[in-house]
C-alpha cells in the first residue's frame, strides 16, 4: 500500500478522519427500544463484548433527533441485517419510525423486534459510558437468536455484501 497521509485528527482534519474510518468495513444492524413508540436506527458501531457473561455493546450519536430515546431505555434489541436487508438499513438511518411494512412484534419487554434479521440480541441496559460524541451503551444479553445468511456490509459510506475467495 502506497501514499499513506498522516495526520492528526481535529476539527481541521475531521473529513479525512471519517473517511480513514470508513476504510474499517463492518456489519450494518438496527437498534430498536420503545420510546413515545417504537423507535429504531441504523448503527455500525455494534461489537460483542463478554461471553461470560453475554454483552453486547453499541453507540449512538449525541446529534442524533433518536438519542434521548435510546440512552433512556431499559431494553432494546440489535438485529443484524442480513445482505438483502439494506432498505431496511436505509429506512432506519432516514427515520426512527422506519416499521411500515416489515415483520414486527414486541419481546417480553415490550421493545419492538424486526423478525427475518441475521441475529438479533436482545438487551438489558447494563452500563452506558460517556464516549465523546456518542455514548457507549453496553447491553446485557437477555435473548438471542440466529438464522443463515450473508451479512450486511458497510464500508466507505456505502452497503455492500461479502464475498469469498483470494
Amino acid at each position: 500500500m502506497t501514499g499513506d497521509a498522516t495526520f492528526v485528527p481535529g476539527p481541521r482534519t475531521r473529513r479525512a478522519f471519517r473517511d480513514a474510518l470508513g476504510r474499517f468495513a463492518t456489519g450494518v444492524t438496527v437498534v430498536t427500544c420503545e420510546g413515545d413508540g417504537p423507535v429504531g436506527i441504523t448503527a455500525n458501531s455494534f461489537t460483542s463484548v463478554s461471553l461470560d457473561p453475554p454483552l453486547v455493546l453499541w453507540s449512538p450519536a449525541r446529534s442524533s433527533r433518536r438519542f434521548a430515546a435510546f440512552t433512556a431505555a431499559e431494553h432494546f434489541a440489535v438485529h443484524v441485517m442480513g445482505e438483502d436487508q439494506a432498505d431496511i438499513a436505509l429506512g432506519f438511518a432516514m427515520e426512527g419510525d422506519a416499521f411500515d411494512g416489515h415483520s414486527l412484534s414486541r419481546n417480553p419487554e415490550g421493545v419492538p423486534v424486526i423478525h427475518g434479521c441475521l441475529a438479533r440480541f436482545e438487551c438489558r441496559t447494563h452500563a452506558r459510558h460517556d464516549g465523546g460524541d456518542h455514548e457507549i451503551i453496553v447491553g446485557a444479553v437477555l435473548r438471542a437468536s440466529s438464522s443463515e445468511g450473508a451479512p450486511l456490509i458497510f464500508s466507505g459510506g456505502d452497503y455492500g455484501r461479502f464475498t469469498t475467495g483470494s
